[in-house]
């Protein structure tokens, strides 16, 4: 998978949406060199009908030894990203070189056909994706909370953390998990950066010692990162069992002054809800690239009726590249909703725009440093 891109953003559209909106015909056409029988090539894109960017969703159908077909509908005009797998982003489409392009895209204006030639697959050309965690990490395997898929849980700890005994840490809890600190567990091959970023910003002084939890995503994303059922038993799930688990284990300052959570895209909304749905048990959040309104997703509306002053520091940013530009109308009502209800930017709340950035992890890395800054900053 292309390493400036990520997993993050899954532009799923309810079918009565489907219904409401005039669909195109997309068909792709993949010729690939011969591939062992017991193959199959699949797509894997920005829609839920082509995987939501999970690598083993959707099969094409194969016509032949080297011919494998799709059609799917979209709405019309919709930006369509994607890529061709053999079941694992490990077994991705590669060109002849062993380089892994970039994703595909087309605008779905007509019913047409996309014609695709594969040359090669990524685990031809043996490269290892091997893992680089700077400092002391922890994990907590298997954890479940009501009707939620199981996760794994990476905990990194601050320097000196073994060796100062008599030390307690905020704690910032990161979605997304495998992505945020080590390579070789991220689903695109790059990671935030998390851990070498902390240890810089901390052992320079310039924030306060933290502990970061990665928890880990599932294949149930998107409606976990959502406002509706399955997005608010993922909420509680983190305060009533992850946060005391975590406070239980590790020396952590428990008050909500002292904690925050981080995410991107939809990872970036699940934040901003979190912060306000539970202020009572987090007051700061890192909110990147977030989903607050696009297609059927609508925070702002939820924030706009909202009474309750929050007590709030939170830093917001978007890109300007790609899907960044879709999303930046809603980060802008959201902004302008929190400065009704009297969020003074620069203290509550700071927006930061990086006009050249994609969405993808890279991007979130390079801002991670001036989000930490703004929310932990000494």
């Amino acid at each position: 998978m292309e390493k400036l891109f990520s997993l993050i953003f899954i532009l799923l559209y309810t079918s009565a949406l489907f219904c409401q909106e005039e669909m195109i015909t997309i068909k792709f056409e993949v010729t690939t060199p011969l591939i062992d029988a017991k193959d199959t090539v699949f797509i894997a894109g920005n829609f839920e009908n082509i995987g939501g960017w999970q690598p083993n969703l959707v099969p094409l159908e194969k016509q032949n030894d080297s011919l494998w077909t799709l059609e799917k509908k979209f709405p019309k005009g919709a930006a369509v990203e994607y890529k061709f797998t053999r079941g694992s982003w490990n077994t991705e489409a590669a060109s002849k070189d062993g380089m892994i392009p970039g994703n595909n895209r087309i605008k779905a204006f007509l019913n047409s056909t996309v014609k695709h030639n594969i040359t090669a697959w990524k685990d031809q050309f043996r490269t290892v994706n091997i893992g680089q965690i700077t400092g002391t990490v922890e994990y907590l395997n298997n954890l479940t909370y009501k009707n939620l898929l199981p996760r794994n849980i990476i905990v990194w700890l601050p320097p000196n953390y073994n060796r100062d005994k008599g030390s307690s840490y905020p704690v910032l809890y990161m979605h997304d998990g495998q992505n945020v600190i080590d390579p070789a567990t991220s689903s695109f091959g790059i990671d935030w950066q998390a851990d070498e970023t902390a240890d810089s910003l901390i052992l320079n002084g310039i924030i306060d010692p933290i502990i970061i939890v990665g928890i880990n995503n599932t294949s149930n994303r998107a409606a976990e990162y959502s406002n509706n059922d399955t997005g608010r038993t993922y909420m509680e799930f983190i305060v009533k069992k992850l946060k005391p688990m975590i406070d239980s284990i590790y020396r952590t300052k428990t008050g909500r002054e002292y904690t925050a959570t981080c995410g991107s895209s939809m990872g970036g909304l699940i934040s901003f809800m979190i912060l306000w749905e539970y202020n009572d048990v987090f007051t700061k959040a890192i909110s990147m690239s977030p989903a607050y309104k696009i297609w059927q997703y609508d925070y702002v509306t939820k924030v706009i009726n909202d009474k309750k002053k929050r007590n709030i520091k939170l830093y917001i940013d978007n890109g300007g590249v790609g899907l960044e530009t879709m999303l930046q109308p809603g980060i802008t009502e959201m902004i302008s909703a929190l400065e009704k209800k009297g969020y003074a930017e620069e203290e509550e709340f700071i927006f930061v725009k990086a006009n050249d950035a994609e969405h993808n992890e890279a991007a979130w890395a390079k801002r991670l440093p001036d989000a930490l800054r703004f929310i932990f900053g000494k």
